[in-house]
């Protein structure tokens, strides 16, 4: 097969679905492609993805290849990082076969992955899970020793513009299926009016759904400007040496933001401020959960994490699956009695009221004299 397109190339594939069409040719470096990247890319509508590194390298069963694949993207895999050198921003390229061609050279060969080969490869990966529980469970065990005043001690937080002691707080992330969980609980947000905290690029999921955030927290990295221009407060994860690099990026933006210094992931940021705010009630839509949401991020621990869930765990609802819990439908049996109901109401009308009956008689007395009854 032969594919035709623009080179769009980014190290970090959530900087490069931001500026990615269907007529481009994606080159990212990728390890171990998780699934939320793999649903960006094919948000997109591109058709080709070449990836520098190996997109399921046998560490743990990824399914971010496998969506791409089932999606009708072409992934040529493991072309090397010498792709970056040989191609450049915008340069009409050419992707035959296994090969990626720019003025008719060569310049970077992989391979291209089938749906099938890709579930042989996950199939292989499941094998090696039990060896990375292990790791996994020994980096938060060690972890677990540093991280425990999270749990028993009072964290300092921001003070925040708006109020949140006694309110029920939503937390946004960019996570699995959150656009359909954030989509199933619209009609929570507008009669409940919850704070709306998004994580990073979870803030415009809220914008998105019709929402605008009330505090965004985060790293400042995948949340677009626009988001961040919304007047949202901006809470921004740093270092515990004080330094925070997404204050750069406010700065340059003309934007003021409040750092946070505390070793734990933003998410976990963003649970213990309505925790420690006095929230009511917290309701986390997209959080990680599980060891190959972990994997994904490429956390090898969650000392962190474990123990943020531990802390606000009595006032925890985690959204995830929400959307697949219930999903009202109307039959054709209940449309019957809707129908049969409103004739019944009819009916009655026109038994009780006089003027009715008048009404009713008047357009019979027309019709028969227009047909001469």
């Amino acid at each position: 097969m032969r594919h035709q397109g623009t080179a769009k190339l980014d190290k970090r594939t959530k900087d490069l679905v931001k500026r990615l069409g269907p007529d481009d040719v994606a080159i990212i470096d990728h390890v171990d492609m998780d699934r939320v990247s793999a649903e960006s890319l094919l948000a997109t509508d591109v058709e080709v993805v070449v990836n520098a590194a190996r997109s399921i390298s046998g560490a743990y069963p990824n399914v971010g290849p496998l969506l791409l694949a089932r999606g009708g993207v072409t992934l040529i895999d493991d072309v090397g990082r010498e792709v970056f050198d040989n191609i450049a921003e915008g340069d009409q390229i050419e992707v035959v076969g296994d090969e990626v061609l720019k003025e008719g050279l060569v310049c970077a060969e992989g391979k291209r992955l089938s749906v099938s080969e890709i579930e042989e490869k996950m199939e292989a990966a499941k094998s090696g899970l039990g060896e990375q529980l292990d790791r996994f469970a020994r980096n938060t065990i060690e972890y677990l020793e540093k991280e425990k005043s999270i749990l028993i001690d009072e964290t300092w937080v921001p003070d925040t513009q708006v109020e949140i002691y006694g309110r029920q707080v939503l937390v946004v992330v960019r996570g699995y299926d959150f656009k359909q969980d954030l989509d199933a609980l619209k009609p929570y947000v507008r009669e409940m009016r919850p704070v709306l905290i998004g994580v990073d690029g979870g803030a415009d999921a809220i914008i998105e759904a019709g929402f605008a955030p009330d505090i965004i927290v985060g790293d400042m990295d995948s949340v677009s400007d626009d988001a961040l221009k919304c007047g949202a407060q901006l809470i921004v994860h740093s270092y515990e040496d004080g330094r925070a690099p997404g204050m750069a990026r406010l700065e340059a933006l003309g934007l003021e933001g409040t750092p946070w210094p505390l070793t734990a992931t933003s998410e976990d940021l963003a649970l213990l401020l309505a925790w420690e705010s006095g929230a009511d009630l917290i309701v986390a839509v997209g959080t990680h959960a599980n060891l190959v949401e972990y994997l994904d991020k490429g956390r090898k621990g969650m000392a962190s994490s474990f123990l943020v869930r531990l802390k606000v765990g009595p006032k925890l609802v985690d959204a995830k699956g929400v959307n697949k819990l219930y999903r009202a439908s109307v039959g054709p049996s209940y449309l019957i009695l809707i129908v049969a109901a409103a004739l019944v109401v009819v009916t009655a009308v026109v038994l009780i009221s006089p003027v009715a009956r008048s009404f009713i008689e008047l357009i019979v007395l027309r019709i028969r004299a227009s047909f001469s009854i």
